[in-house]
């Protein structure tokens, strides 16, 4: 597969070479569904991919795309919180967990992850990863939204324990405007 340089084709790529047939995947921000899809895909007929968005207009969204793929019965969506996901699964038994941090794309740009609870989050999200596990995040900032939670989580990285967990934080040095941040993280056995 061809990776796209852009933050999306990057994390994309990265899950790839992590995530096999039967895995366990979670899509903490399921906007439209492009990545609880791929997910899907990816985990093949004997995995789970656990889906959430705050946004009625996500949940329906991602739910036709998956019908359309006929990737319905591999997906659990939630109409809930990121921040609440630790309430539906187990600890350590996560392979998978991508973010896409803003706001949904082609809806409401009020409505926006927040950095409190993109923070609880990514927490909630570390312990849920078994040894090996993946953590994708793309962080989406511009116009008017965006900047608090991008300063937040640039601020927050850094500190995530460096004997569990490894922190690849990328960036754009020469995309003109607010380019994507993408960021990988990856627990260590």
């Amino acid at each position: 597969m061809k990776t796209r340089l852009n933050a999306l084709g990057i994390a994309h790529q990265f899950i790839t070479e992590h995530i096999k047939p039967g895995d366990l995947c979670v899509d903490a921000t399921m906007g439209r569904g492009n990545d609880t899809a791929f997910l899907c895909e990816l985990v093949g007929e004997t995995g789970k991919v656990v889906a959430f968005d705050v946004q009625q207009d996500a949940v329906e969204s991602t739910k036709l795309l998956l019908e359309q793929k006929g990737l319905s019965k591999r997906a659990e969506l939630h109409l809930d919180s990121h921040s609440n996901m630790a309430n539906y699964l187990q600890p350590e038994t996560v392979s998978c967990i991508t973010f896409n941090f803003g706001w949904l794309p082609g809806g409401d740009h009020k409505i926006f992850t927040q950095p409190e609870t993109s923070i609880a989050a990514i927490n909630q999200g570390l312990e849920l990863l078994k040894p090996d596990g993946i953590m994708s995040l793309c962080i989406y900032y511009g116009k008017d939204t965006g900047f608090a939670e991008k300063d937040a989580l640039l601020e927050f990285l850094p500190t995530i324990d460096s004997q569990k967990y490894t922190v690849i934080i990328n960036s754009f040095a020469n995309r003109p405007n607010c380019p994507p941040i993408p960021v990988m993280i990856y627990k260590r056995t």
